[in-house]
């Protein structure tokens, strides 16, 4: 019995925790269209986006980031600034262009600038370099988003 209520208490205790951390979701416009989210852990976070290609061919893709908060600049008496960096994972699938038909996998970084408003909306712009192995058709190397910028807007709650 008092295992099953210490598991119950560790249960509720990590349940609070989580609710409590700043979170946002949105979207990120690049090369694609992304669902974007956002999870605080301390001064970090964790992104993972999910999103479809838009003019490589047809395809989908995912990321998850680690992001370390590099510095949070005052440079306004109203909202928060913050730029961050970190490394994370990619993988995706493209059938649309005959010549990368395939899955790949990869590892991805990230650097960026971000405004979370007074009130409960954030933008950011950032730069994503992933390097990976392409699997399909063609099987090689591959550097998508080597040279995009995207633009995220995100409801943070």
């Amino acid at each position: 019995m008092k295992k099953i209520i210490a598991i119950l208490a560790l249960a509720l205790g990590i349940s609070a925790v989580a609710v409590a951390q700043p979170r946002a979701i949105g979207a990120r416009l690049s090369g694609g269209a992304e669902v974007s989210y956002q999870h605080s852990v301390g001064t970090n976070f964790i992104e993972v986006d999910g999103g479809v290609n838009l003019f490589s061919g047809v395809g989908a893709y995912a990321t998850a980031i680690y992001d370390f908060m590099i510095a949070q600049p005052n440079w306004t008496s109203r909202g928060e600034w913050g730029f961050y960096a970190g490394p994370g994972v990619g993988l995706g699938f493209n059938f649309g262009d005959s010549t990368w038909s395939g899955f790949n996998v990869g590892v991805a970084g990230q650097v960026g600038l971000e405004y979370t408003f007074w009130f409960p909306l954030q933008l950011s712009i950032d730069w994503r370099p992933q390097l990976g192995v392409f699997l399909g058709d063609s099987t090689g190397f591959y550097t998508p988003g080597l040279y995009s910028a995207a633009l995220s807007i995100r409801y943070r709650f």
